[in-house]
């Protein structure tokens, strides 16, 4: 099993930045993949962001590309979400994510093995 424990979100002015933190716990072992997805009330989940377990591989959806970045600290063991330029319309429950048997590709697919509970980012106009 695995714990993802994500913090960082809130409520932030339209053009705002925040950082989102997620930290992994249980059977880590090895490399792994971690990603970042969000849903918004009403729609589906959706990919924004993944990262390799060195960090040189990273993945973008094209909403977010130029506004968000994705980083780890293995040392720390946590990945962050760096989010800039926040916009209305990236309100929305973020999720963290993690696949261990395959690189950020395969996290952007959606083929995800553990989630975070969740947690909330508001932009407000």
């Amino acid at each position: 099993q695995v714990q993802l424990v994500e913090s960082g979100g809130g409520l932030v002015q339209a053009g705002g930045s925040l950082r989102l933190s997620c930290a992994p716990s249980g059977r880590t072992y090895g490399t792994y993949a971690m990603g970042w997805f969000r849903q918004a009330p009403g729609r589906n989940r959706e990919f924004v962001a993944a990262i390799s377990y060195s960090g040189g591989s990273t993945y973008y959806a094209d909403s977010v590309k130029g506004r968000f970045t994705i980083s780890r600290d293995n040392a720390k063991n946590t990945v962050y979400l760096q989010m800039n330029s926040l916009k209305l319309e990236d309100t929305a429950v973020y999720y963290c994510a993690i696949n261990r048997g395959g690189g950020p590709s395969t996290i952007a697919t959606g083929l995800v093995e553990y989630w975070g509970q969740g947690t909330q980012v508001t932009v407000s106009s």
